[in-house]
């Protein structure tokens, strides 16, 4: 297995095609594709194209304000964030943390992934999924999802509503909540909180349930989806618990290869770096990881919901077990690799995530009220969950005035950058080279990177290796000046 992002021969003399911006994904990106005078496919690039900057401003900031400040990366996985940084600062406090502590945030947790898979599958995916990819743009939208599927649509809104009151409960408010602390949590579970939430319990598992039926009738009735759209094989990345179970919370960090043989397996993630490095390219904001021991061309890999199911012995909740044995099953397999089988899992994971909200409501110990714990502090921590999107790090370290003095993000939509840009290429090859470009053809390309469920706002943190244009366009819109700075710092005019 091989990957290299193609530089085409004399870029110049050939179109240039731009899906800007990429629609119905988190931040902002853009495709760009070099095609000849026959419609031929030269190049075919995703690109980020916005900066978040992160990483380089929170240093010098006392570390037990990181985890409100990093949230503010996006307001779609905000929850993500506030976990990862304060596992990361547990290890700097000597935290052991205590069961309802634990407990809560695991709670806060599902609520996350309950709410970002529904709002991605029925507000952004389901379009594409429900009408077609070369459908009427008019009605390719939620309002189109809406008119035409008026339950599904109903459904969709209360699953995502449900995981926001979760959150809200949990970590004060829906957006930007303050629930995980350094070594704990700020709040616990009152009984009346958690009767409100068990009211609506069986309907959210049951409408989850239904949601892994109508993407497995989506995805079972069309052949496109499992042999050939943006198919290719690759290895795969995730944390499992020890028993090899599926965990969305902690874990080892387990990575197998396209062939399902393990390439490290339930490794301590605070030394991720051994396993993982980062490359970067001129041409995006953000990063390129590989994993070492298969070096920058063999060593991509994919995350997320996938990954998440494909690399786990077994998912700890029984109907989201028996949906992820009939994934595995179907089609001798076939599934496993393919680019939009990402919905099929991602549902999975949301019946999961209902599950484990209904267990986690009936257990005395969210009520309970030893919610911080400290000891032996450390001057650098590193927290990963399995976000949404797929894993996600952050790493920091402190001095002893415990002042942020380094900071290291590796979000899930970064780790799977390589990958949808592998999917965009194929899904170019397929379906554009040498056709009439039309935007429903233009829409298979944006339907491949929907699949990873992508935010592009959390992905960006090249520090000091951006490449940088700036052109100086007057009242008429003509560029009149250009300055562009590369990636290793050379200007040109």
């Amino acid at each position: 297995m091989t990957f290299e992002l193609e530089t085409a021969t004399n870029p110049e003399k050939l179109k240039r095609v731009v899906i800007e911006p990429v629609s119905r994904v988190e931040g902002h990106g853009k495709v760009t594709l070099l095609l000849d005078d026959d419609n031929r496919v030269h190049q075919a690039r995703f690109h980020i194209v916005e900066f978040r900057g992160f990483e380089k401003f929170i240093q010098g900031r006392p570390y037990w304000e990181v985890p409100s400040m990093v949230q503010r990366l996006c307001g779609i996985c905000p929850v993500s964030h506030n976990l990862a940084a304060s596992k990361a600062l547990d290890m700097i406090v000597g935290a052991q943390l205590t069961p309802t502590a634990e407990k809560l945030r695991r709670l806060m947790h599902l609520g996350q992934i309950l709410q970002s898979h529904a709002l991605h599958f029925y507000y952004l995916a389901s379009p594409d999924l429900l009408f077609g990819f070369d459908s009427d743009v008019a009605k390719r939208n939620i309002v189109g999802v809406v008119a035409a599927y008026p339950e599904i649509a109903k459904q969709g809104v209360a699953l995502r509503k449900y995981g926001q009151e979760i959150i809200r409960i949990t970590m004060g408010k829906r957006v930007h909540g303050t629930g995980a602390i350094p070594g704990g949590v700020n709040k616990n579970l009152s009984r009346e909180e958690r009767d409100t939430l068990l009211k609506d319990i069986d309907n959210i598992v049951a409408w989850s349930r239904a949601a892994v039926e109508l993407i497995k009738k989506v995805y079972t009735g069309n052949p496109k989806f499992y042999n050939g759209f943006g198919y290719y094989k690759s290895s795969f990345m995730s944390l499992v618990r020890d028993d090899g179970a599926m965990d969305l919370y902690h874990g080892g960090l387990r990575a197998n290869d396209e062939h399902g043989q393990s390439i490290f397996d339930h490794v301590d993630y605070g030394h991720y770096w051994d396993y993982i490095h980062e490359e970067v390219k001129s041409w995006s904001y953000m990063k390129f990881p590989f994993i070492r021991s298969r070096g920058r061309e063999e060593g991509w890999y994919r995350v997320g919901p996938l990954a998440r199911v494909n690399n786990c012995e077994f998912i700890p909740t029984p109907l989201a077990e028996a949906e992820r044995k009939i994934f595995k099953a179907f089609d001798a397999g076939s599934a496993t690799q393919a680019t939009l089988a990402y919905h099929w899992a991602r549902m999975i994971e949301m019946l999961h995530a209902a599950e484990g909200i209904q267990e986690l409501l009936l257990d005395g110990d969210l009520q309970g009220d030893d919610l911080v714990s400290k000891g032996e502090p450390a001057l650098r921590g590193v927290g990963v969950i399995e976000a949404p999107r797929g894993t996600l790090i952050h790493h920091y370290r402190v001095n002893e005035d415990e002042l942020i003095v380094r900071a290291n993000l590796i979000v899930s939509t970064t780790h799977n950058n390589h990958a949808m840009n592998e999917a965009v290429r194929q899904v170019a090859l397929q379906y554009l080279d040498g056709q009439q470009v039309t935007e429903g053809l233009l829409n298979h390309i944006e339907v491949a990177i929907r699949a990873f469920d992508p935010c592009l706002s959390c992905a960006t943190h090249a520090v000091g290796k951006m490449p940088l244009e700036v052109e100086l366009v007057d009242a008429g819109g003509n560029v009149i000046d250009r300055l562009a700075k590369n990636s290793d710092g050379r200007c040109d005019a």
